[in-house]
């Protein structure tokens, strides 16, 4: 259960909802040179690390016996899984509108829960849902040309694959006791993320790693910004603030991620793209006024 919410956890939410928004500019340009997963393996290897031997050095309990397999399994499943997929979807298909994507990650939140025993599905949320995923299908749907790019729809079911990871890991492992600090709890989900893509980076070629100038800064900017503190902030925020106030942090990085997008790589963002936005939009507003209605009704 979360801890009673502070001003930290309040700040930490406001990191996530902007520095992840940033982090979706520093994927595209990580994997100009270097290979998607050489990106996920050293940003997770790197950061893990760093927070381990800080963690170690001012003598925070670190995780043993099952909590540390638990919190490896939530590693795999929310950044060997979740955020991957956003690395691998962005060689394909713009990063705004990867973000923009991963904005029905609520509707996913929402029918998890009810499955694993929590708060049940009602019309008005279902409704709410069905609205998100009509904003999700215009984008999907074939433009003023007829066709619809087969990158498009494949990038949409990959980044829906990451987001389920991130799902359920973040589902379970809110589920768990702990005796970690949330943040020590975060350096080994990045490290098991890392040391489980090692063997992916050396035997799946993907190209040469190449180390330009930008590729290499952006991914130094993912090791800081994204994972030491956009990780820990997201953890520390699960820990402390009700998992519906959390979740609101996509929409934010959506907007970040397609105004970066814009000015650095003038990815094409119009009409259609601001309508879909406001449907999902709405449709998460929907699904998030009844889940507070009846969590106040009980």
């Amino acid at each position: 259960m979360p801890r009673r919410a502070s001003l930290s956890a309040w700040l930490a939410l406001l990191a996530v909802s902007i520095f992840w928004g940033t982090t979706y500019l520093g994927i595209r340009i990580s994997i100009e040179t270097l290979p998607p997963a050489f990106v996920v393996c050293a940003r997770f290897l790197l950061s893990g690390s760093i927070l381990l031997a800080i963690a170690r050095w001012k003598g925070a309990h670190l995780p043993r016996g099952r909590e540390l397999w638990t919190a490896c399994a939530c590693g795999l499943l929310i950044l060997g899984i979740g955020n991957a997929a956003a690395v691998y979807a962005e060689q394909i298909i713009p990063s705004g509108l990867a973000s923009l994507f991963i904005t029905i990650s609520p509707f996913w939140l929402v029918g998890f829960e009810a499955m694993m025993g929590g708060e049940k599905l009602h019309p008005p949320t279902i409704g709410g849902m069905i609205v998100g995923f009509a904003g999700t299908a215009l984008l999907l749907l074939p433009g003023t040309g007829g066709t619809v790019s087969h990158n498009t729809w494949l990038g949409f079911l990959i980044v829906e694959t990451g987001v389920i990871g991130w799902t359920l890991g973040s589902l379970y492992q809110r589920r768990q006791p702990s005796k970690s600090h949330p943040i020590v709890t975060g350096a080994v989900q990045q490290l098991a993320a890392g040391i489980l893509y090692i063997p992916v980076v050396l035997f799946v070629p993907e190209g040469p790693v190449i180390f330009s100038t930008r590729s290499t800064l952006a991914l130094l900017y993912l090791v800081v910004f994204g994972s030491i503190v956009g990780y820990s902030a997201f953890i520390f925020a699960m820990d402390r603030l009700p998992i519906s106030i959390v979740s609101v942090y996509p929409y934010f990085n959506a907007i970040v991620a397609m105004w970066l997008g814009w000015l650095f790589f003038r990815e094409p963002f119009g009409p259609r793209e601001w309508l879909a936005m406001g449907i999902i939009f709405l449709g998460v507003g929907i699904v998030k006024w009844q889940t507070s209605k009846k969590s106040a009704g009980h």
